[in-house]
């Protein structure tokens, strides 16, 4: 079976985040144990009360080191309503993409795997392994009960996400903090009696964004510094009020030789330079997370292989989104993000896969997992 017909069956099963993924684990099995794999799941109930599901699958039965290790996420985000064909894999005008929800972010990748041992048959490498987690779109939650239930030794990883088959070797961080500046609310009319939340708040973005675009940089990725995005921000309670309260989510992707905590530091930092300026205000900034990123000490074994069945003009980038890669990096000494399609079209209705580069990954995986 190709790998369009596996991802058509995988696209037509449901699994955002806030559903179970369940099915889609149920359906990997059915296709791996008649050719021989042995699949161990890892059941566990979100905290919302839903049935979630990881997966590590292996051709026979071995706890032994996993020499290449195949990881995908089965979660997606939510599809809004007016996405009428979210399940429905459609081919795109010309035919030369496949669109749906979870074509490239990564049921496109697992189409592909699937395609390749199906294609291989009892030929796969005996220290090959497929690794399926839940919810890595909402922190990679399942990911991180795999890791802490497990002892896995892995030499090489391939970690699922769109790249347009491009070899992601390192990866930005995450950071997340919640800001709440309070002033002293006033009558507009005479706002020397206030102090402005909001427009603290907004001298303190922009001497955030402005410290940020200072930073080291990092030619492997596009933009090469350290970024900063304050995605909301709330306050005051009436046009006539000098606002009391305001209060704001700032993220940052930190490049992987910075400390993720180092731009929290810097928030507090400027937070309190703001504080002493002007004492009637006050602020308070609640760390909610701060991931690393990862970085290759040098190519590996993995690399040069894949420059090797792809070519040499898909040069290795750095990744600037979330992965799993970072996690994987504990116990992986390599490990690289990569797969078909472009990350700019996932997250929206505009969702799709070349089916040229499902062939090219279908075939490169099957030159991986030859035995």
């Amino acid at each position: 079976m190709s790998a369009a017909e596996m991802l058509r069956a995988l696209v037509a099963l449901p699994t955002p985040s806030a559903v179970s993924n369940v099915p889609l684990i149920d359906a990997v099995v059915a296709r791996l144990e008649p050719l021989g794999w042995h699949c161990a799941r890892q059941i566990y109930t979100d905290e919302n009360g839903i049935a979630k599901a990881n997966l590590i699958a292996r051709p026979n039965e071995t706890d032994a080191e996993i020499g290449l290790a195949f990881v995908c996420h089965t979660d997606t985000v939510p599809y809004a309503a007016e996405w009428t064909n979210a399940l429905m894999l459609t081919p795109s005008a010309d035919g030369a993409a496949l669109h749906g929800c979870g074509a490239c972010d990564v049921k496109g990748a697992l189409a592909c795997f699937l395609a390749a041992v199906d294609a291989l048959g009892a030929k796969v490498r005996g220290d090959a392994a497929l690794l399926l987690t839940a919810d890595e779109e909402i922190g990679c939650k399942g990911m991180e009960r795999l890791l802490a239930a497990t002892a896995l030794k892995i030499r090489a990883a391939i970690v699922s996400e769109p790249t347009s088959l491009r070899p992601g070797v390192a990866g930005k961080g995450y950071g997340l903090a919640r800001v709440t500046v309070r002033g002293a609310e006033a009558h507009s009319a005479f706002p020397a009696k206030g102090v402005s939340a909001i427009a603290h708040a907004a001298k303190l973005i922009a001497r955030l964004e402005e410290r940020a675009a200072a930073g080291t940089a990092n030619v492997l990725f596009e933009p090469a510094h350290t970024t900063v995005n304050v995605g909301t921000i709330a306050g005051g309670t009436a046009k006539n009020i000098v606002a009391g309260e305001c209060t704001f989510l700032v993220e940052w992707r930190p490049i992987p030789e910075e400390n993720p905590r180092a731009m929290l530091k810097t928030l507090e930092a400027l937070a309190a330079e703001l504080e002493r300026e002007e004492p009637r205000v006050r602020i308070e900034v609640e760390a909610q997370r701060a991931d690393a990123g990862f970085a290759p000490a040098s190519a590996g074994a993995l690399q040069q292989r894949l420059s090797e069945l792809l070519g040499p003009e898909r040069k290795p980038i750095g990744i600037s989104f979330g992965s799993e890669a970072s996690r994987l990096a504990r116990v992986a000494e390599e490990v690289i993000v990569i797969g078909p399609g472009d990350m700019q079209t996932a997250h929206s209705a505009r969702e799709c896969v070349p089916v040229a580069e499902l062939d090219e990954w279908t075939a490169a995986l099957a030159e991986l997992l030859r035995e």
